[in-house]
């Protein structure tokens, strides 16, 4: 998911751009007819279970410095049931959970590291469902849609160090969503502006960051700038949305090391709820760039919510930019002589999660 393509040709950039053009062009079409899958019951919804590795190793070249870590920890929620199958450390282990986002995280301190390198490894049972949030269902009436915003949801209207919510983006938003009167779509808008204007590339520098006014002007970089952008358009728009970010699995391995992060957001509509949106995985799987938008694929697992993170315990150094690799202090400062590896490997599954992923992925 977070793994560029190593080299477009015109022609397929060409169809992309086709493609996008035609999403543009289908805003104004009933919700349930976006997507051609069929709405299924939560109990039967495509899914898949995995057993997913989180390695960390923590170089210490001095001994007897004071040592503070933290390591995100995947848990469950509506798309996915997690079971921890074991957590080890060379430092006792705790697992907090974090008030502003739910995020939990396990701690482990000491005073006075010992020599040599510190290990740590998780082990999790993961059941990840497709989410089908917008899959077969029509859009609420604009009356509805335009009720004021309940207070739980508000915060996600607010800017992050990274993602204004005025200036350029909103001058972008302001432009894009000219003629749609109702919050959805100018949702939809704002994801086929993003998905028409962004190209996914880790070429150059300042990718990767989530910096949406670097998305605004250079229109490359990797998942965090894709829905950082969407982020600072949707918000300056009245739409709150909230950032998660976890780990890709390959839609056809069974098992592997997995190179890097993935992240995606929800966008929050009075009348539907939360929904989804994966713009950068839209873009490298046009087919799939009306399923993207109100919904899932199974092939991830969530880590954690939001951006300026403040930890708990909390942290010396500033809020974290998001939170997916582990963040270590000694004595006080960030460290990054860090290191971690990602492995997953599917479980006995139903066959009706296989031929869904067969099915998503043509």
């Amino acid at each position: 998911m977070d793994n560029p393509p190593e080299d477009e040709d015109s022609a397929m950039l060409r169809s992309r751009f086709l493609f996008c053009m035609l999403l543009c062009s289908v805003g104004a079409l009933p919700l349930a007819a976006q997507s051609s899958a069929p709405a299924l019951a939560a109990s039967h919804r495509p899914r898949r279970h995995f057993r997913f590795r989180y390695a960390v190793v923590i170089s210490n070249p001095h001994p007897g410095a004071q040592l503070r870590i933290w390591i995100p920890a995947a848990h469950s929620d509506r798309s996915q049931r997690v079971r921890v199958i074991s957590a080890t450390g060379s430092l006792p282990l705790r697992l907090y959970r974090q008030p502003e986002y739910g995020n939990r995280v396990w701690y482990a301190q000491t005073r006075r590291a010992p020599a040599g390198k510190l290990r740590f490894n998780f082990v999790y049972d993961v059941l990840r469902y497709r989410d089908d949030r917008l899959i077969g269902r029509a859009a609420p009436a604009a009356r509805i849609q335009a009720t004021a915003l309940p207070l739980s949801v508000r915060p996600y209207l607010l800017p992050n160090r990274l993602v204004p919510v005025n200036g350029l983006p909103a001058r972008l938003a302001r432009a894009a969503t000219a003629g749609q009167t109702t919050p959805l779509a100018k949702a939809h808008a704002l994801y086929a502006y993003v998905l028409h204007h962004m190209t996914y590339s880790k070429t150059g520098t300042g990718w990767g960051h989530g910096n949406a006014l670097y998305a605004c002007t250079a229109h490359h970089g990797n998942c965090t700038d894709f829905h950082s952008l969407f982020m600072a358009m949707a918000r300056s728009q009245g739409i709150p949305v909230r950032f998660y970010i976890g780990f890709p699995l390959p839609s056809h391995q069974d098992g592997g090391l997995i190179g890097g992060y993935h992240c995606w957001v929800n966008f929050y509509i009075h009348g539907l709820g939360w929904l989804p949106a994966d713009i950068s995985e839209a873009w490298l799987h046009p087919r799939n760039a009306r399923f993207f938008f109100g919904n899932l694929d199974a092939n991830r697992v969530r880590f954690t919510a939001g951006r300026d993170l403040v930890l708990r315990p909390r942290q010396q150094g500033p809020p974290l930019n998001y939170f997916v690799y582990p963040y270590v202090e000694r004595n006080g400062r960030p460290d990054a002589q860090v290191s971690d590896r990602f492995h997953f490997h599917d479980l006995a599954a139903p066959r009706t999660a296989s031929l869904a992923r067969r099915k998503l992925s043509r």
